[in-house]
């Protein structure tokens, strides 16, 4: 087993202090601590002075398809108006595109300081074995840890949210009720093979199952999704209670709100996470909480979308166990976890001015590891302690963020971009060093992201055009809808 002696950094022991010690790792696991000059006669040594070390922070939330669709998301777009009206990007995609969108994400991640993440992939018009099999050897090919989880649903958004296909007449009328999506019974067939024949080593990437938003699924679709994840053992993930129409919809839709309607279903469990969060309350926060399930706060798209600002502190004082995540490049526009720790800190300050009620530095950053390493699913993951994985983050410890240095944690959770990240290392192997993915070649792949994306633009112009015109119609049902009451 290869040993690696990591000499002169300061390194974030258990999340909880900074202390000038050695890191003894051997193979993919933190084997000890070992005090400042001692050596190791059979380990290789790394000079790590002027190095500050960190846990890889973990993404617990975020899409690797919206990799190649970046700046296709208008800046006036509301999550509905987004999920009619950016459709487009997502057609005509290749298994090849498939996987080179998650080398793309995978890169961002890992040069922002990630070394893990909840990836909810979509395959239109429906998940295939090898679309599936082709974005888990991407991530596992750039060196990533990854719960891969195909993005699914049963219908479109036009027969999911009620009296909406009613706005519509006319040609574009018959056209989004033309649109369908394969029947649920197909869709579980191909996602059981594709999650129970998993085509790479699962110590680093795994199966996830998606069920992209609850009104979007039928009941017995969502149920036979959470028996899969039960079956298999693996993640579910569904984007809930995002922005204020969703419920308002749930209301209409089941007579209850959407967390609700999940439990009676039996849905919740300590395997389940829901992306957002916005719009839950005090009575489905303890739901989760008593289901041991957990809540993935993503407050980039959150604001870009103006979909809200999630009640952090009440899912926390709740007992929800809680991540944080980016959401895909397109909604967020990056998938920078430092930006997302760093809003989850500072928008609970914009919420009240009793500060006994903010989320705090040390609280954020251990969402932004552990927190979302339970979402993930992986055990000993987001902490640097003896027999963890040895997933670290070399930080520039000369770069302004950290002159003066005063309150190390703070500074990094309040004022990192990623800009001092030097070195990443992800199971005990270096995958990032000298501004570089040591995995693979970044201009290949930025010239095959780049054909692609121009193919995709080409091939959809119809659709482009369609969508633009149906996400005029939701977002003035949107409008209509969005103030009615809530319980």
């Amino acid at each position: 087993m290869t040993k690696t002696l990591i000499q002169g950094a300061q390194v974030l022991v258990e999340n909880d202090s900074f202390a000038d010690v050695s890191l003894l790792i051997e193979g993919d696991r933190i084997a000890a601590f070992l005090p400042k000059g001692e050596t190791v006669t059979d380990a290789k040594p790394m000079d790590a002075s002027g190095r500050i070390i960190i846990p890889g922070l973990v993404n617990g939330h975020t899409h690797s398809h919206g990799a190649l669709a970046r700046g296709g998301v208008p800046d006036d777009a509301i999550l509905e108006t987004f999920l009619s009206g950016s459709a487009w990007l997502n057609l005509g995609r290749s298994h090849d595109d498939l996987a080179l969108c998650a080398q793309l994400s995978a890169v961002e991640l890992i040069r922002k300081g990630c070394t893990a993440c909840f990836d909810l992939f979509i395959e239109l018009p429906g998940p295939t074995v090898e679309g599936t099999h082709a974005v888990a050897h991407a991530y596992h090919d750039v060196g990533l840890r990854a719960v891969v989880a195909p993005m699914i649903a049963d219908q479109t958004i036009y027969q999911a949210l009620p009296g909406l296909l009613d706005s519509f007449d006319g040609p574009l009328r018959n056209a989004v009720a033309a649109m369908t999506l394969p029947d649920w019974d197909s869709t579980m067939a191909i996602c059981g093979e594709a999650l129970r024949n998993w085509p790479v080593p699962m110590d680093r990437v795994r199966p996830g199952i998606g069920p992209t938003i609850p009104l979007h699924c039928s009941d017995p679709f969502l149920q036979r999704c959470a028996h899969l994840s039960a079956d298999i053992d693996i993640p579910l993930q569904t984007h809930l209670a995002e922005t204020r129409l969703q419920q308002v919809m749930a209301q209409r839709k089941f007579g209850t709100s959407l967390t609700e309607h999940l439990s009676a279903l039996g849905i919740l469990s300590p395997r389940f996470s829901g992306a957002h969060g916005v719009w839950l309350s005090d009575p489905e926060m303890a739901l989760l909480a008593g289901a041991e399930a957990g809540i993935s706060h993503n407050p980039m798209s959150n604001l870009r979308l103006g979909s809200g600002i999630a009640p952090l502190r009440r899912l926390t004082d709740a007992g929800v166990q809680t991540g944080i995540g980016t959401d895909a490049s397109n909604t967020s526009d990056g998938q920078n976890m430092f930006e997302a720790m760093r809003l989850a800190a500072t928008l609970s300050r914009a919420q009240t001015i009793d500060t006994a009620q903010w989320v705090r530095t040390t609280e954020a950053f251990d969402m932004a590891t552990q927190g979302s390493a339970r979402l993930l699913g992986f055990d000993k993951l987001g902490q640097i302690a003896t027999g963890w994985a040895a997933d670290l983050v070399f930080l520039d410890q000369t770069y302004c963020h950290y002159t003066p240095q005063r309150a190390t944690l703070d500074q990094i959770v309040l004022a990192e971009t990623g800009a001092a990240v030097r070195e990443v290392m992800i199971a005990g192997q270096m995958v990032f060093a000298e501004d570089r993915i040591l995995t693979l070649d970044e201009t290949a792949l930025r010239q095959r992201a780049l054909a692609a994306a121009e193919r995709i633009t080409h091939a959809n112009a119809d659709a482009r055009m369609m969508n633009a015109a149906a996400a005029e119609v939701v977002k003035g049902f949107c409008h209509r809808h969005c103030s009615a009451n809530l319980p």
